[in-house]
């Protein structure tokens, strides 16, 4: 009888232990964007240091934040890695919750811009890049945003729809340069608008830059760091322009759904991806920028990623709220003055 008791306790026991393993499970929502890399540098370590499953989940950030809204009352998801507008958007809407820097030490280590990037408590920047102008240093020479408007120079550009990611940072850097930088962007879409049958295309993807550069369609193009390393493949005299206004770009920050049962392993995870190793083999790999400042590199890798502390201090990022609230006004702009 003893050992049947016995028995039955140690099945039991182990039952626990296992039931308690597979409730041991993260959830993350993420971007498509380079997963296999992601799981080789990050996913599957943290999964050996924490003795837990990750489970990640793609898509956009329309489709993630929409998901987040719909299960607002029971999360599905731990934590998730959205553009630092859809994340102030989630803070407003109530949608994730404020992070404890004591259980995430490694904010210490970012760059000031990454530490609390919308100034509410809500998010962290993990991984960042610069938008400037490549051109070909042999046909003209880009010391301002303003440049892309001289008539020389205009009828030789690429310049990204308003609707791209590069879109509204370009124009916000433009009107700087014009002395006309409100956040509805209007004078700098007036302004590309009275240029806009001398501009070679309105960009959808940056992937047909380097094919129109190579064909000499194209001199100049505002872009972001991330698409840089197939122009360097170019036999072409291209430069990566240092106006004087500054660089744009933008940042993508990490952000813990607000009631989820796994908010410590949440913290633990993202506190992790920030950590100096991890940022680091993402960024040799030029998967990612990191928001590490402790991460040195090679010179190499530094040429195709935003790195170093002089060139993160010179971006010029839209404020969330600008961009919160003046989106659908920059398209109805866009539509009226540049229509394409």
């Amino acid at each position: 009888m003893k050992t049947i008791i016995l028995a039955s306790t140690i099945g039991l026991t182990l039952s626990v232990g296992i039931a308690q393993a597979q409730e041991k499970t993260l959830t993350i929502s993420v971007y498509a964007f380079a997963q296999d890399e992601f799981k080789e540098l990050v996913y599957t370590p943290f999964e050996q240091k924490c003795g837990c499953k990750l489970v990640v989940e793609t898509g956009n950030s329309v489709e993630r934040l929409a998901k987040m809204e719909a299960n607002k009352a029971n999360p599905v998801v731990d934590l998730a890695i959205v553009s630092m507008a859809d994340a102030l958007a989630a803070a407003r809407g109530g949608l994730i919750e404020k992070i404890d820097p004591a259980k995430v030490p490694n904010i210490d280590k970012l760059y000031d811009i990454a530490k609390d990037p919308n100034g509410d408590g809500m998010s962290v920047g993990v991984n960042l890049y610069a938008t400037s102008i490549v051109y070909r240093t042999d046909k003209m020479k880009i010391d301002s945003w303003g440049d892309l408007l001289k008539s020389d120079i205009a009828e030789h550009i690429a310049f990204p729809n308003v609707t791209t990611n590069q879109g509204p940072p370009a124009l916000y850097m433009l009107g700087k340069a014009i002395g006309k930088d409100t956040p509805d962007l209007a004078g700098a879409i007036d302004a590309l608008g009275a240029k806009k049958d001398d501009i070679v295309t309105f960009y959808v993807k940056s992937s047909q830059l380097v094919q129109l550069m190579q064909q000499e369609e194209i001199w100049a193009a505002p872009i972001g760091r991330f698409s840089w390393a197939p122009f360097t493949k170019l036999d072409l005299p291209l430069a990566w322009a240092t106006p004087k206004e500054g660089q744009t770009g933008g940042m993508n920050v990490l952000v813990v759904p607000k009631g989820t049962k796994n908010e410590d392993l949440a913290l633990q995870f993202m506190n992790f991806w920030l950590s100096t190793d991890i940022q680091k083999a993402l960024a040799d790999r030029l998967v990612d920028s990191p928001t590490n400042k402790e991460v040195k590199v090679s010179e190499a890798v530094a040429n195709n990623i935003t790195y170093g502390e002089e060139t993160v201090k010179s971006l010029k990022l839209i404020p969330s709220a600008a961009a919160l609230d003046n989106r659908d006004k920059w398209l109805s702009e866009w539509n009226a003055k540049v229509g394409q």
